[in-house]
């Protein structure tokens, strides 16, 4: 037998743990009683703690003793199947996504390296697992880690109001009712291997969060409030709103979308917490003035942030009987001609009650004062106000009777109205009008179609004299198209017909009477009325054929264009307008059919399309059906949707330099798509603005100075486009300006220093051997750079022996110096470019001292201080392909040309030439090689060592 008790209050091993649920097991074998059980006590937050629950004895006391002596006992057959079931207590709140953790069993059962009974793990010992006991509806929404113990949210979401929530009954039916029962999900574990088997009962709460809007449980709602409804009336809205959340995620607060000033709501709570919402009355109201009124009632959760249901609120005003018949008139005089037979109609009145339904039924009745001959006489209808004669008219009746009438309501003071009534004493019977109708007549009412063909005939009249002794004449009186002629040959027959066709549309009614008179002056009146029955003849009518609209560009979807309107003058389902597209209307227009909404369905591109033109139809519902056409065009505004554009995105100009300051150096070419303001673009340059310029209007970029190629070669700018519209819109292009190089420098020579500086020469100089040099540089490029050197003077023993290379400026000796030939030597070089169109030059004096040595410089110096005596020659320095001067043929050529003849005896003249091209190469390198090791330094110390080593500068052609 099990027993389960529950512990107010025990002292444990660790303390007390009061209010734990205690199993307890009776061995009916031994009669021994299980005393005391070692229990965990599951807090909410998860955790747990050890407890013990002390045996109760048969006196109810607790056996101390007796507890601590099975605790030393050891195993004992009471022990031996106690229940190891444990509850832990989770709270997530609904809808977490997958993998969210809940809690880990084994941290929260403490069984991290405890085993079951409470004793160290010893090794070897299993490792423990976990598992759900079933897959119920709990192990959907959870997933278990069988090793760690952990218990993860799943895939499927968890909805508490899916889960918890009871469906409602009635209107409601389809909507969850909120429960104050918690919500949980139960789920049982299997802590593994059998030997330290556990079964864990696991709870989790489900908390609640605002993920349901309030909702009507139906989507309209009709009030009805009496029109004498007191101020501060409270009358219960029978369909609250229902909301599945708890608490404040619940509906909090109700209110109307227009309560026009006369309503407003109240919330009631009862004792469970529901809240009901009330309308107030908060002034007069009258149904005479507004019958109903319709708002919306709004539903709002205490959710942050609140959500909202809504539903159609009609309060419908009931009637009251406020209001009593009244007659339009206080009097009504008739006449009645005194040989009139019974039946014949006097009067009908006719009294008004603004109130509805058997509140404005209205009952006629003489009034007391009326005597009873002439009640006798007058017959009144209680329910139309007809008066009729009852009797033929007597001849001792009175000539006037005064018949004061009353109109009856419920709960009303009659109203009254009188009628006098003259009696016309006749001593002849008045002529007879005997009506035959051609054209349909439902109760005197004669029914004509429009456009009936003129002459369209309605009726016969037969004129009679009861007397048969007087001449009747016989016409119509009234207006209208009608005309009444005799009938031949027939004699007091009369035609009546139409004189044109008739138009519902001009008027549907005519009164028209047919009037006979005798010679006597009596007279009768036969009232004819022509109903004009309406016909499909007019078509829609549109109230300008030419419907203009304007929308700006880059519009919401669905935008409304206009309301198109046409009238037909037809009656009924043939003035009743239906609206279409033409067939040139685009697709993404529509039109609805009913209401002539025009609405575009995509957005307008004004640079795609800026005018639409299409022609819309208006057709009504007759047999056949009419119609009528209009255009509607529509102008597409534009806005600020398109930046400047370049036409390309990088611009390069060549430009000389020295180009004149404010020149026009290219042309930027930028447009924008946009019209207007937002389509004008001005141009800026955003850096380098200090030396260039744009012009607005042309796009014109100049230079505000002349720009020099040798200062710098190249600019690059920015230059940025911004449009005239709100915000603005921008872009920018590269610019690259190059600077073409013009003749505009002479070469500028660096070696040597000045005209005097001079060169000792040696006579035992070898012919081919390099003397000197004369190098110059060009600021300018390409062709303008290019140096020739020539000699234009000369002047010593021999000039003639010192040539220079045109191309690099070398000077050399061509033949042996004898002892005849020293002296100082003076070589006027002429350096000259190869500019366009005209080069330019610089000349510089070369002067050689030959000499085996200087003894006596300031002799030199005095030479150099005169002025050379040098003849000009005219002649223009030639850069020639081929050397001039002899080569000194490397010996290492001989072996070569050798074996080059040996090899192919029949190419010999091509081997050859092919030989001494190498040779020619290898002889210049050692030339220049041989150059570089025997330049001679001016003796008189005043040229700089770094001057020899010059190079040619290399300039490149842009």
């Amino acid at each position: 037998m099990v027993y389960l008790v529950t512990i107010v209050g025990v002292h444990d091993l660790f303390g007390g743990c009061g209010g734990v649920d205690c199993l307890c097991e009776v061995d009916n074998a031994s009669g021994a009683q299980c005393v005391v059980y070692l229990v965990q006590a599951v807090s909410l937050g998860g955790g747990g703690e050890w407890c013990t629950c002390p045996f109760l004895g048969a006196e109810g006391g607790i056996s101390d003793h007796l507890f601590l002596f099975l605790l030393f006992i050891g195993p004992f057959n009471c022990f031996a199947s106690y229940s190891r079931a444990t509850e832990l207590f989770y709270s997530l709140n609904e809808g977490l996504p997958a993998g969210v953790l809940i809690g880990s069993l084994a941290q929260d059962l403490r069984l991290h390296g405890v085993a079951a009974e409470g004793l160290p793990t010893r090794r070897g010992e299993p490792v423990l697992s976990f598992s759900l006991a079933s897959q119920g509806l709990g192990g959907q929404y959870v997933s278990l880690d069988n090793r760690s113990g952990e218990l993860h949210t799943s895939a499927l979401q968890i909805d508490r109001e899916a889960l918890c929530l009871e469906t409602g009954a009635g209107l409601s039916a389809s909507l969850p009712v909120p429960s104050s029962e918690p919500c949980l999900l139960l789920l049982d574990v299997l802590v593994l291997p059998q030997e330290h088997f556990r079964l864990v009962k696991v709870k989790i709460s489900i908390r609640d969060v605002n993920d349901n809007a309030p909702r009507f449980p139906v989507p309209n709602m009709r009030l009805w409030v009496p029109e004498n409804a007191p101020v501060d009336t409270r009358l219960a809205i029978e369909h609250p709103a229902l909301d599945p959340d708890l608490g404040t995620n619940a509906v909090q607060t109700y209110r109307l979308k227009d309560d026009y000033g006369v309503f407003t709501l109240d919330v009631e709570e009862n004792e469970s917490g529901e809240r009901t919402p009330y309308l107030i009355v908060m002034g007069a109201l009258d149904r005479e003035d507004r019958e109903e009124y319709v708002t919306l009632i709004i539903a709002e959760d205490g959710g942050t942030p609140p959500l909202l249901g809504s539903a159609t609120l009609t309060i419908g005003i009931s009637d009251i009987n406020d209001n009593c018949p009244q007659f339009s008139d206080s009097q009504l005089n008739v006449t009645v001609y005194g040989n009139s037979s019974a039946g014949t109609h006097v009067a009908t009145i006719h009294a008004v009650d603004m109130d509805l339904g058997s509140n404005a039924q209205i009952s006629y009745s003489y009034s007391q004062k009326v005597p009873q001959p002439s009640r006798d006489l007058f017959h009144l209808d209680e329910s139309t106000g007809a008066i009729k004669l009852s009797s033929k008219i007597d001849g001792d009746a009175p000539r006037l009777h005064r018949l004061t009438i009353l109109a009856n309501g419920p709960g009303c003071i009659p109203a009254v109205t009188t009628v006098l009534v003259s009696i016309i004493k006749v001593m002849l019977r008045p002529p007879e009008v005997v009506p035959r109708f051609i054209a349909n007549e439902v109760e005197g009412v004669v029914y004509l179609k429009e456009l009936e063909p003129v002459n369209t005939p309605i009726a016969f009249f037969t004129i009679k004299d009861p007397d048969e002794k007087y001449k009747v004449d016989c016409f119509l009186d009234g207006n209208g198209p009608f005309k009444l002629s005799p009938y031949k040959p027939y004699n007091n027959e009369y035609l009546l017909e139409t004189t044109r066709p008739l138009d519902y549309e001009v008027q549907q009614l005519y009164e028209i009477s047919v009037v006979a008179w005798n010679s006597e002056g009596f007279h009768v009146n036969k009232i004819i009325k022509v109903q004009v029955l309406d016909d499909n003849d007019n078509s829609p009518v549109f109230p300008q054929q030419l419907i203009e609209l304007s929308i700006e560009e880059n519009n919401a979807p669905n935008a409304f264009l206009t309301k198109l309107h046409a009238t037909d003058a037809d009656s009924g389902e043939r003035g009743k307008v239906s609206y279409f597209l033409g067939p040139d209307a685009p697709s993404y227009f529509s039109l609805d059919k009913t209401t002539g909404v025009l609405t575009v369905s995509t957005q307008l591109d004004r640079e795609e399309k800026e005018k639409y033109r299409y022609t819309v139809k208006a057709i009504d519902s007759g047999l056949p059906p009419r119609e009528s056409l209009a255009t509607v065009t529509i102008t597409v505004l534009d806005k600020n949707d398109n930046s400047p554009r370049f036409i390309n995105k990088d611009f390069s100009f060549f430009v000389p330099e020295n180009f004149p300051g404010f020149g026009e150096i290219g042309v930027i070419s930028v447009t924008d798509a946009d019209s207007g303001q937002n389509g004008w673009v001005a141009l800026s340059v955003v850096n380098g603005s200090d030396i260039f310029v744009i012009d607005t209007g042309k796009g014109v970029l100049r230079a505000k100075v002349s720009l020099d190629r040798e200062q710098q070669s190249s600019y690059v700018l920015w230059v940025e486009a911004v449009d005239g519209g709100d915000p603005a819109l921008s872009s920018t292009a590269k610019i690259t300006i190059l600077l073409l190089d013009i003749n505009d420098n002479p070469p500028l020579v660096l070696f040597p220093q000045s005209n005097t500086s001079y060169l000792l020469v040696l006579p035992s100089t070898l012919p081919g051997s390099p003397i000197t040099e004369v190098y110059a540089v060009d600021k300018d490029t390409g062709m303008n750079a290019v140096i020739a050197y020539s000699i234009i003077g000369r002047r010593g023993p021999r000039p003639e022996s010192f040539r220079i290379d045109p191309k690099t400026g070398n000077i050399t000796l061509e033949e042996s110096l004898m002892q005849n030939d020293y002296g100082l030597y003076r070589l006027l070089v002429k350096v000259s470019d190869h500019g366009y169109p005209e080069p330019l030059h610089s000349t510089i004096m070369v002067n050689l001292f030959v000499n085996d040595t200087v003894s006596n410089e300031s002799y030199i110096e005095s030479l150099l201080r005169k002025e050379p005596d040098i003849n000009i020659e005219e002649k223009e320095p030639q850069i020639s392909i081929e050397p001039t001067h002899k080569k000194i043929e490397s010996p290492s050529c001989v072996p070569t040309l050798v074996a080059l003849s040996i090899i192919s005896l029949g190419s010999i003249t091509l081997v050859t030439g092919m030989g001494i091209y190498i040779c020619l190469r290898k002889g210049k390198k050692h030339h220049r090689a041989d150059e570089n090791l025997e330049v001679q330094i001016p003796l008189n110390g005043r040229i700089d060592l770094h001057m020899l080593e010059k190079k040619p500068m290399e300039i490149s052609n842009i």
